[in-house]
């Protein structure tokens, strides 16, 4: 394919020409088993600098125009869209004109930025400052339902956001973790802290 988009900001082995960003635009939406809204596939594609931003979202938007991805419902606030035949065709014809690696790392960031967003979504962290310092105040959640919810003390801000962080990073961990505790189950205890060993590594 010939090279008629932008390449400032594009690592070697990305994508320079229109038709393979609207090629890897329709796979991401025929191989990601979600929904997903236009800021997910830009920085899904954007994020290892497999495209030019300002070219992924005219690439989006002319799929659109097109007839290759129509509107869905409205997540977190978002506008998310659906393939529609046409765009399957381009998915099921044309993916494998795409680098395996560039369909990868795509793919796989989408489905890294869905997971944040449905962290996010289901589990709260607020940072209030206090007298003496902040309170972090941390719930999960299991739908409507507040499964266990903590305040922790920082002294300073960049701590709070460390725990901030790092319960968002275990929400399902920490809960695992103190039901152990409070119900004397070593094995689960023993589980959960094995879950954020593992994946230091």
């Amino acid at each position: 394919m010939a090279f008629d988009t932008f390449d400032e900001g594009i690592a070697p082995g990305g994508l320079r020409s229109k038709n393979e960003i609207k090629i890897l635009i329709c796979y991401l939406f025929n191989s990601v088993n979600d929904k997903l809204s236009q800021s997910i596939v830009v920085e899904a594609i954007r994020a290892d600098e497999l495209a030019n931003f300002f070219e992924i979202v005219v690439a989006f938007e002319e799929l659109v125009a097109d007839g290759n991805l129509k509107e869905s419902d409205v997540v977190d606030g978002e506008q998310t869209y659906t393939l529609t035949s046409n765009g399957k065709v381009i998915a099921n014809q044309l993916e494998t004109t795409l680098a395996h690696t560039v369909k990868q790392k795509s793919y796989d960031c989408a489905l890294r930025l869905l997971s944040e967003r449905k962290t996010a979504r289901e589990n709260f962290v607020d940072i209030v400052k206090s007298e003496n310092g902040f309170e972090v105040n941390c719930r999960v959640s299991g739908g409507d339902v507040t499964l266990f919810s903590f305040t922790l003390y920082a002294p300073g801000y960049e701590q709070a956001e460390v725990i901030k962080k790092n319960f968002l990073s275990y929400p399902g961990t920490v809960y695992k973790t103190m039901l152990g505790m409070m119900t004397k189950d070593a094995e689960t205890v023993g589980e959960a802290l094995e879950e954020i060993y593992s994946s230091q590594f």
